[in-house]
């Protein structure tokens, strides 16, 4: 599967120039800076150990769409004869830096982009190796070398007599003979007598070194799966950004020859199609991400393929040839161009009938979502039912499936599971040809548990927000109609506290909860502007600024859930045992089923 053997660095850097050798389109772009680039330099110059470089031979089943490393200029398209997975910063800095007539595109200590041209000091050279670190150079493309905040030119090195005189020998043209004795020509005659010697010692001592430094090399056979150069790559990558499925798929599916090679067609650019389904997604539902946060934001390019690949599973199931419903890293990888090419438009239709189901359970935007990786089965079930969940029953049935979901908190841990079992059983129940999924069969909701809803951290807290909503809260101050999904960003809704914490906690202490969800309401900004002391104190502000008589505003109160009189009395205890309650009903209609509650289970706050 595998081959180690050593290759002259000359060598290589011969085959990134040609194209023999060349990165997978799913390499980022190389960054090393500046310090780092000096530092490689002075390894090969001394002939210490510059690590194994990792490689893969082309012509097999895994086809990825090559890219030339940074700096290479091919004449017209070749085809590779490797792939470069691990070593590309390492090769890419010494290529440019010893192969090529312009300056090197790299960055200071602070990030900042900078171009530099790399030179040897020969005097400091031929010292000891210890120094060899600061016999290496870096010179801005002007050739200029300043201080004194650019005030002073200590080395002008514009022209072969200026490096020479300088004594810095410039890299770029190390592996070209002819260019290398131009220069030591000149160099020696600028002075003869101490030049001839020191230009020995600089010969033995670091252009051997680096005409004769060989690079380990891994070679992996064509045969290698995806699912092992995807193992291998984050292996030896420890120290970069993970690579991700997508990555893997966009260099495989531009190198698909049989895309390629229909009429009119170029090569297969899945980042283009993922970014037009998301942009088409979020620009109408927000719920599934902010644009202007990155195409990743929210739904992500892995909740798409692992609904795609659910789909295809499924079909491959019903049709005999597949033995189970997954969506694995393995499933992702194994997913045929064509197989995507065909189930994306279907699969985007059924995240935009997701995206109008969630507006539906008044969730529409981003940061009010449940859990976003419920949504990958609920599209592959539409994917696969179509306009069957839109049947007499099944909106309900799905509505139920979905808030066993978020308010058992069902989709908190490990996922992949779950994704398969609620496929099989969700398309099967709603068939009428199974039970209800394990998702609402085990799911349970604990009254206590409201107690422990205090941020948006849980899926329940962001649930029962929803759900106020949808059950027709109106807001405090914009008391003409009930909350609506499109009137949440216009007035500002958000979670607001109803009894101020620090005033229960004067009175009551910590006998009872102050920031769960049951002393929080959804609300607009202009209302909680109002909210200001105790429920009796700011209640007279609210139905002033109404025009409502105050037993209409006890009526809008009541629409959260919540005991008008309690408020004006300023009883937190009954208020707070009331709500509780009508909570969990609110909780029980929704996940239509009836669970544990406070009275059965003993009060466990005191």
């Amino acid at each position: 599967m595998a081959a180690l053997d050593n290759v002259k660095l000359k060598e290589v850097l011969a085959d990134v120039a040609l194209g023999t050798l060349q990165l997978p389109d799913f390499q980022r772009d190389w960054k090393w800076d500046d310090d780092r680039i000096r530092a490689i330099i002075a390894t090969v110059t001394l002939d210490y150990p510059l690590g194994v470089v990792m490689t893969l031979q082309t012509g097999g089943s895994s086809r990825f769409r090559a890219r030339t490393l940074t700096g290479a200029q091919l004449g017209e398209a070749k085809e590779p004869e490797l792939l470069l997975l691990d070593g590309q910063q390492r090769l890419t800095s010494l290529f440019q830096a010893l192969s090529l007539d312009v300056p090197v595109e790299t960055a200071d200590a602070r990030g900042k982009s900078i171009q530099r041209w790399y030179y040897v000091d020969i005097a400091k050279a031929v010292g000891p190796p210890a120094d060899r670190d600061e016999s290496i150079i870096s010179v801005p493309a002007n050739k200029l070398l300043q201080t004194d905040f650019n005030r002073t030119v200590v080395h002008d090195l514009r022209t072969m007599e200026d490096e020479c005189s300088a004594g810095l020998f410039p890299l770029q043209f190390v592996f070209d003979t002819q260019r290398v004795n131009s220069w030591k020509k000149a160099y020696i005659k600028a002075d003869e007598e101490r030049n001839w010697d020191l230009w020995g010692q600089f010969d033995e001592m670091v252009l051997q070194q680096i005409r004769t430094f060989q690079v380990p090399m891994i070679r992996l056979a064509a045969t290698t799966s995806m699912d092992a150069v995807c193992a291998v790559f984050e292996r030896v990558n420890t120290g970069g950004v993970p690579l991700n499925v997508f990555e893997l798929l966009t260099a495989t599916y531009a190198g698909d020859r049989d895309y390629s090679a229909q009429p009119g067609s170029d090569y297969y650019r899945l980042p283009d199609v993922w970014r037009e389904i998301k942009q088409n997604l979020a620009g109408k539902y927000p719920v599934f991400g902010r644009l202007e946060q990155g195409i990743e934001n929210g739904l992500s390019s892995s909740d798409f393929l692992q609904a795609v690949a659910l789909v295809r599973t499924w079909e491959r199931k019903q049709a005999g040839v597949g033995a189970a419903v997954s969506c694995k890293r393995r499933d992702l990888l194994e997913l045929p161009l064509a197989d995507f090419d065909r189930l994306a438009p279907r699969v985007a239709e059924s995240f935009a009938w997701v995206g109008e189901f969630l507006q539906q359970q008044c969730i529409v935007r981003a940061a009010d979502l449940p859990y976003r990786t419920q949504l990958v089965p609920l599209a592959a079930v539409r994917a696969i039912i179509g306009e069957g969940t839109d049947s007499l029953g099944a909106e309900e049935m799905i509505a139920q499936w979905y808030w066993c979901g978020v308010l058992g908190e069902m989709y908190g841990g490990s996922t992949e599971t779950r994704f398969t079992r609620d496929v099989e059983q969700l398309v099967a129940w709603l068939r009428r040809a199974g039970n209800a999924p394990d998702t609402i069969s085990d799911a349970f909701f604990i009254a206590d548990r409201l107690d422990n809803l205090t941020t948006r951290n849980s899926a329940a807290y962001k649930g029962i927000y929803a759900l106020l909503i949808k059950q027709g809260a109106v807001d405090w101050h914009f008391t003409g109609a009930p909350l609506n999904p499109g009137r949440l960003d216009e007035y500002a809704v958000d979670v607001r506290q109803i009894f101020p914490k620090g005033w229960v906690q004067q009175r009551h202490g910590q006998s009872l909860p102050t920031n769960s969800i049951v002393n929080k309401t959804p609300l607009s900004y202009r209302a909680a502007q109002n909210m200001t002391g105790a429920p009796a104190s700011y209640l007279s502000s609210l139905v002033a600024a109404s025009d409502m008589r105050p037993e209409w505003f006890d009526d809008v109160i009541a629409t959260h859930l919540i005991d008008a009189d309690a408020l004006r009395s300023n009883d937190y205890e009954r208020f707070y045992a009331d709500r509780s309650r009508q909570l969990q009903d609110l909780v029980d209609s929704a996940m239509g089923k009836r669970t544990m509650h406070r009275d059965a289970m003993g009060d466990g706050r005191r």
